[in-house]
């Protein structure tokens, strides 16, 4: 197996073994970026002098006998929406172009302190609004199993990269699916975390009550391992959770027995592909056979997820985004003649066409007279949704659905159908509006032969138990060790 091929506790053991260094592994992963990056353009940008320089810490380290950790020497690379202490953070717009933090995101620096090494900044859709990386400012992402088709969003700079080894893991981030939705298109495994359980400091805004980091990794023990790098509580974030963080190695265990698996109706929607219908099936045959007992749930406020995730997402975003305005940072158009028409001329050349479209969504939902018909009232059935789950979690310990109701579909096939767009995450959004961690792994192939995501959601604060069923389903499937051959 080649270098860029291995996962992050493979290639622990082999540098512990003084097999390999982390220079060699770090130039193996550039290499790997030169050969196909110009195909799928994961990457904004390269960071060598930093990967190189962290690498050579490591091996140093490895010479003189001094025990490392699990992320110690591991090349991993970084969605761009994480704020990276003297490299430019975009977000994927044009209006931050020219932005370079003067601080590192709270992650990043969890993982500076475990001596991972930073290949680069992810591609994304702007500002994370997006299902496909079609809505970046810089360049479309294409999906390393089909380069006609998208990647997911708005992590789909992460997801392909970790899916054609050009990294060995990733951070994304989450909103309404973006870490979980590109990892089913793309064959990897993406965990989104509960809500409070990372923080989320030096994480560009999107919509505050929702977004939540990530990992994106080639297997579940990967994904344990990197979450026991970010996770833990953060002054930093008033929405940071201060509970003990286990180590969710220990959940590694190849086992359901008992556990109750809940399968709600409501999730396998009309219009849902039937290769995705098939494999989740198959999926919940296979974990009961191996002794999990599974049971029907309803989730009955379902239907309604998409229309109050689209009014409290957007009114977040209409006011985060308001800080863009060309005064203190970022881009600034020149063309202007008073204060209030620079304002305006910056946000119009600086944000693409979907971002435009949600803050116009979120100030008018927000607005004097529809606040009440719109923000109140989907804030109330959001309260609603929660209460389902939590008294579905008194019957079940997980709950398993599709993670999206398609493989990943064509370039420029939804991008003109923003309604079509917003539906590929009908499946995930429910999980960001309770706040409740949930894990997409691989678990088939279409007839196309194009991945297809299971999701698996828990209680909060409870991602041992859905890394423990996905670590079990993993174990007895080899689905997650099929790779891309287009690259």
């Amino acid at each position: 197996m080649k270098l860029h091929e291995l996962t992050i506790h493979q290639l622990h053991e082999l540098l512990v073994r003084k097999e390999v260094t982390s220079r060699e592994v770090t130039e193996a992963l550039y290499r790997r970026i030169d050969e196909v990056d110009e195909k799928i353009m994961a990457y904004l940008m390269l960071t060598k002098e930093e990967a190189f320089r962290q690498a050579d810490e490591v091996d140093r380290k490895v010479i003189k006998g001094e025990k490392i950790g699990d992320l110690a020497g591991i090349p991993i690379g970084l969605k761009d929406i994480l704020c990276t202490k003297g490299i430019r953070t975009t977000c994927g717009s044009k209006i931050l172009g020219n932005y370079v933090p003067f601080y590192d995101a709270t992650v990043v620096q969890k993982l500076k302190e475990r001596e991972a090494v930073f290949l680069g900044k992810l591609n994304m859709d702007e500002f994370a609004m997006g299902s496909s990386t079609e809505n970046s400012g810089f360049h479309i992402t294409r999906n390393p199993w089909d380069l006609q088709r998208i990647p997911g969003g708005s992590s789909g700079g992460s997801a392909a990269a970790v899916a054609a080894d050009e990294c060995m893991a990733a951070l994304g981030t989450d909103t309404g699916g973006s870490i979980r939705q590109p990892a089913a298109c793309c064959g990897v495994v993406g965990l989104k975390p509960t809500y409070g359980r990372v923080s989320r400091y030096g994480l560009v805004a999107f919509a505050s009550s929702l977004d939540q980091i990530g990992p994106i990794a080639k297997d579940v023990e990967d994904c344990a391992i990197l979450l026991n790098g970010i996770s833990g509580y953060d002054p930093h974030d008033s929405t940071s959770v201060n509970i003990e963080v286990p180590d969710y190695k220990q959940f590694l265990v190849n086992d359901v027995k008992a556990i109750r698996i809940g399968i709600p109706d409501e999730y396998f929607v009309e219009g849902m592909d039937p290769d995705v219908e098939r494999s989740v099936k198959d999926a919940i045959d296979l974990l009961k056979r191996l002794g999990a007992e599974v049971k029907a749930i309803s989730l009955p406020h379902t239907p309604y997820a998409v229309a109050i995730y689209y009014i409290i997402c957007t009114a977040e975003a209409s006011s985060n985004l308001a800080r863009y305005d060309g005064v203190k940072y970022g881009f600034r158009s020149k063309r202007y003649d008073d204060l209030l028409e620079m304002y305006g001329r910056t946000r119009a050349e600086g944000f693409g066409k979907e971002v435009k479209r949600r803050i116009i969504l979120g100030t008018y939902v927000l607005s004097a007279g529809y606040y009440d018909a719109y923000y109140r009232k989907a804030s109330q059935v959001r309260t609603l949704m929660r209460n389902d789950f939590d008294k579905a979690f008194k019957e079940v310990d997980v709950i398993i659905t599709p993670t999206a109701p398609t493989p990943a579909f064509r370039l420029g096939e939804k991008v003109e159908n923003p309604l079509q767009m917003y539906l590929s995450d009908i499946l995930t959004i429910p999980v960001n509006l309770t706040g409740i961690p949930a894990i997409s792994i691989p678990c088939g192939l279409s007839r196309e032969g194009l991945p297809i995501g299971l999701q698996i959601m828990g209680k909060h604060f409870d991602e041992g138990k859905i890394i423990q069923v996905a670590f079990t389903y993993e174990q007895n499937t080899e689905f997650h060790q099929k790779r891309p051959t287009l690259i």
